[in-house]
């Protein structure tokens, strides 16, 4: 597992954020660079995660505004808000699912484009709901921009080696889902704003979504088509061609990396500077020898989905996302619906309980990257192993959290805001750290149906969801019930998980 040093000045942290390091055996990345956009690896990257956090510019735009704007706007009663975002979440999963395949035959990048521009449609429809059905009929199809996570963690997979790919995923997952955090902000600002410039609440909250989501959308899909690329090796449909035999390992390589022309070269070949600067860049490795080293998306058949569904690999990171994605999913659809109802008064409203709740989306741009971290650290010392049992470790920890919350609020007619807040800041970092972890771990199950394996988690993510949102529908605020419950599931499901055996590396 490489670690970076750096000779002369420059630091080794510094290089791998801005330097492409390229494993020659596979063509992947063995560096994020992130600071820089000169490399079709940072392209793609930037372009994965940019495409998922639009989504929720849509996909959760009615949760801010929904527990009193919409819902007053509409008539609507708490259990049919509750539906609202059940009906959501289905739709998010039956797309997971499907685009999972789509993604092993047409690649990720135009999955992800195809899902912005055809998310757009039913996004630029919003301001036409007039009734709760037509409310449940546009956010089913709006839901279906919650797929882009798939194609977001199997493009960053296809382009960054396994010593690195928990980081990527987790960044991109990451940061994307602060799109969640940054859409109660956005909306809620928008909103208020229409309102000071003079138009109702009835007009205001129509306008919002046609100002922001649609052309966002359309703009991001088009960078994507015009501006990323399929795989390493070029094409999609080239992608066999990127593996070649297997490198014998070495406990470390040099690499020079030239500054203005961003070239590679092994030490040893002959540098031609040219009165140019060059970095020299030192990997220190471990012999690891995995499957992902050669593996390479196959297009999925029937015999191929009957023996992935029947593996148990399949399974470990699903159920552990169903609990802690899941958990997320729902806390993001009723946190600002929960603290309204519990603590509504002339000086806590809509606006107040929005921004709170949108915490813990935004929690998501430094905790879920953090998990990858993690995962990518665990995995020099621990191997897989070390990465499944951190995973469930955190979602056993989120569980005892939820169950506390749930127990602080049933234990208290009037509970503290500050005390909540810094339950459920605590909670989302477990929360998403597990996210991040997770998902350092899924590219070493059925790595050669890396886009399947994605739609699989990714869908049981939204089971978790519809689960969660499920109780808190029947066990609406200001009972903490649905806090503890979820709680108990969460420990329960995590801990059964330790009996699923993993590849060592």
């Amino acid at each position: 597992m490489p670690a970076l040093t750096l000779s002369e000045t420059s630091s080794a942290w510094y290089a791998s954020l801005r330097y492409p390091v390229i494993n020659p055996a596979n063509r992947k990345c063995s560096t994020v660079p992130i600071f820089s956009l000169n490399n079709q690896y940072s392209r793609n990257f930037h372009l994965s995660w940019l495409g998922f956090f639009v989504a929720f510019l849509s996909w959760f735009a009615f949760s801010p505004l929904i527990p009193d704007v919409i819902k007053t706007d509409l008539n609507l009663t708490s259990e049919e808000v509750g539906n609202s975002n059940i009906v959501s979440l289905c739709s998010t999963l039956i797309v997971r699912v499907i685009s999972g395949p789509l993604v092993d035959r047409y690649g990720p990048r135009k999955v992800m484009a195809g899902l912005l521009i055809i998310g757009a449609i039913p996004s630029g429809l919003a301001g036409t709901v007039s009734t709760a059905n037509g409310l449940y009929i546009v956010r089913f199809f709006i839901g279906i921009l919650g797929a882009t996570f798939v194609s977001c963690q199997a493009w960053n997979t296809v382009f960054f080696d396994k010593n690195v790919v928990g980081r990527a995923n987790a960044l991109g997952g990451g940061w994307g889902n602060a799109g969640g955090g940054f859409t109660f902000i956005i909306m809620i600002a928008l909103f208020n704003q229409l309102l000071t410039d003079g138009m109702s609440p009835h007009v205001a909250w129509r306008v919002a979504f046609a100002i922001v989501p649609v052309p966002v959308l359309l703009s991001v899909a088009a960078a994507t088509l015009m501006f990323g690329t399929d795989h390493p090796a070029g094409k999609w449909s080239d992608r066999y061609k990127a593996v070649a035999p297997a490198l014998p390992a070495s406990d470390d390589q040099t690499i020079i990396i030239n500054s203005a022309k961003n070239t590679n070269t092994k030490s040893g070949d002959d540098i031609e500077t040219g009165g140019e600067k060059n970095i020299e860049v030192t990997i220190t490795t471990i012999n690891l020898v995995s499957e992902l080293d050669t593996a390479v998306n196959n297009p999925l058949s029937l015999d191929m989905a009957y023996e992935i569904m029947l593996n148990p690999l399949t399974w470990l990171p699903s159920l552990a996302y169903m609990t802690t994605f899941g958990y997320e999913l729902a806390i993001d659809a009723n946190l600002a619906t929960v603290l309204y109802t519990l603590l509504k008064s002339p000086t806590f409203g809509q606006t107040k309980a929005g921004y709170i709740a949108g915490i813990y989306g935004l929690l998501n741009v430094f905790s879920r990257p953090l998990g990858g971290y993690f995962g990518d650290l665990i995995y020099v010392k621990f191997g897989v192993p070390g990465k499944k049992y951190l995973t469930i470790a955190c979602g056993v920890a989120q569980g005892f959290l939820s169950f506390g919350l749930g127990l602080y609020i049933d234990n208290h007619s009037h509970p503290s805001l500050a005390v909540i807040i810094v339950i459920f800041v605590i909670l989302a970092i477990f929360n998403e750290v597990a996210n991040g972890v997770n998902f350092s771990l899924v590219p070493h199950c059925n790595p050669n149906s890396n886009g399947f394996m994605t739609g699989i988690v990714g869908g049981m993510g939204n089971i978790g969801g519809i689960l969660f949102a499920i109780i808190f529908r029947f066990e609406p605020s200001p009972s903490g019930k649905a806090f503890w419950i979820s709680g108990v599931i969460a420990v329960s499901v995590n801990l059964l998980l330790c009996m699923i055996r993993v590849p060592q590396v």
